[in-house]
């Protein structure tokens, strides 16, 4: 980060950090499940909800973080965040029992939801333009990264120490975050804008009960009114939060931010790339352990080429997409990924990672470093700064709930097993929606004009 003015490295740093923990805490717990479920009991039904515990309030909540961090100011919120999460993370490592550590999973993905947008937001807030594109770049490497390394960190902590350590160990990271901000010194944030709490109650209920009932209907069909009351209703309370959002004169979620083209587009194309990445994720980590055999470390090292391909290539992609305009990297990058993704189907029940698996996964790490950073950069660059908070709330609760509808539908999308079979299903349904994504953004991605007239600038320096 050496091309970056101090205060700008400061803030990358303080936005990967706040960030960082929120990523990793949505994967880290995959391969560590079988584990807490011998430890605490409660079978499948545990294993579900520490995952999806964590994902709803976070993908529910983080719409109202969002008007949040631009209403009371982005350095505060994101204060308040961290000092939540680090105790919620307490809180898990020591739980006695499921009902504790699920109310706790659940705290976590609310305290997250206040880091993700209010990170995002300061490097928004500070730069633009290119030097924009390039920071987004950085954050993305190391925040999807930590997505990545998730699996693998906690295949470490099951095999050689204990789940409850992978948890314990975001008080490290907090703690330094919490030191950095208080060097921070940015103008003061206006305290003008008004907060719909409302809203935010429509969009959380709603989205929960929807998001509900779909992940229990599998065990419960959809003829129980366990299950389609929740999901009527939840339905119902979207459609009013959308309504809501269409009259009030300082919405949660502004429609109008959806006709700037790239932020329309752009969110249509994340939620089929972060969709793919969910399910591949997914599939990939269990897959392994139960059909393949492998151990919870060996399962989460099978993913370590996408982590090294997006640390090396993200911040180079971000600064290439602010020169040369996001439109060919979103596009190359989730058709490039589609491919990976088929080369998927040549796993077979004599299993071999070298053959079967490597190649599909630095195909598919190539991809996502083309792909994330000027997916982002092409998203929060169309919107103003100061609507960046909620921009980039926006764009990550989309991500967000993608991954979280996939893996709700899991069963119907492998046929009811996670076989090889199954996981051949899981790959040709990973490539059509990362085929989808490269073709929505080929339609509907142009460059933003900040970014354009910025290159231009530099053209005629040059």
């Amino acid at each position: 980060m050496t091309s970056f003015a101090p205060l700008q490295r400061l803030v990358i740093v303080i936005a990967v950090l706040a960030s960082f923990v929120t990523f990793l805490d949505g994967t880290v717990v995959t391969v560590a499940l079988p584990a807490i479920s011998r430890e605490l009991g409660g079978g499948i039904t545990t294993q579900q909800w520490v995952v999806d515990a964590y994902l709803i309030t976070l993908s529910a909540l983080i719409l109202l973080a969002g008007s949040v961090a631009d209403a009371y100011g982005r350095v505060v919120v994101m204060r308040v965040g961290l000092i939540a999460f680090g105790v919620a993370s307490v809180a898990v490592a020591a739980a006695p029992d499921p009902l504790i550590l699920i109310i706790a999973r659940a705290l976590q993905g609310a305290a997250g939801a206040l880091l993700v947008p209010s990170s995002l937001a300061l490097i928004t807030a500070t730069m633009r333009a290119e030097v924009q594109s390039r920071a987004i770049g950085v954050w993305t490497a190391f925040t999807t990264a930590a997505m990545l390394v998730g699996p693998l960190l906690g295949g470490l902590f099951v095999d050689f120490l204990s789940w409850r350590f992978v948890f314990l160990i975001n008080v490290i990271p907090i703690g330094i975050t919490l030191l950095l901000l208080a060097r921070l010194d940015l103008p003061q944030h206006p305290r003008g804008i008004r907060v719909d709490w409302w809203s935010g109650a429509l969009c959380a209920i709603g989205l929960g009960a929807v998001v509900f009932a779909l992940i229990e209907q599998p065990n419960l069909g959809w003829q129980s009114p366990a299950i389609w009351i929740p999901g009527v209703v939840g339905a119902a309370l979207f459609a009013l939060f959308l309504i809501r959002q269409h009259r009030s004169p300082s919405p949660l979620m502004p429609l109008s931010l959806f006709r700037v083209r790239n932020f329309g587009w752009g969110n249509l194309a994340t939620l089929f790339v972060y969709a793919a990445l969910a399910l591949n994720g997914f599939v990939i980590g269990v897959y392994l352990q139960q059909g393949a055999g492998l151990s919870a470390t060996a399962a989460g090292l099978a993913s370590l080429p996408l982590t090294i391909l997006m640390i090396l290539l993200s911040s180079r992609a971000g600064a290439w997409a602010g020169r040369l305009g996001p439109r060919i990297f979103m596009t190359g990058g989730p058709v490039l990924m589609a491919a990976g993704a088929l080369l998927l189907l040549t796993v077979a029940s004599d299993f071999d990672y070298w053959w079967q698996v490597l190649p599909a996964m630095v195909v598919m790490g190539l991809g996502l470093s083309l792909t994330v950073a000027p997916l982002t950069s092409a998203i929060l660059g169309a919107i103003d700064e100061t609507r960046s908070g909620i921009a980039s709330a926006v764009n990550n609760a989309v991500a967000r709930v993608a991954g979280l509808l996939v893996v709700a539908l899991l069963s119907t999308i492998v046929g009811g097993a996670l076989d090889l079979d199954g996981f051949h299903n899981a790959a040709w349904v990973t490539a059509a929606l990362l085929a989808l994504g490269g073709v929505v953004s080929w339609i509907g991605i142009r460059r933003n004009p900040v970014e354009a007239a910025d290159s231009d600038q530099a053209d005629a320096r040059a």
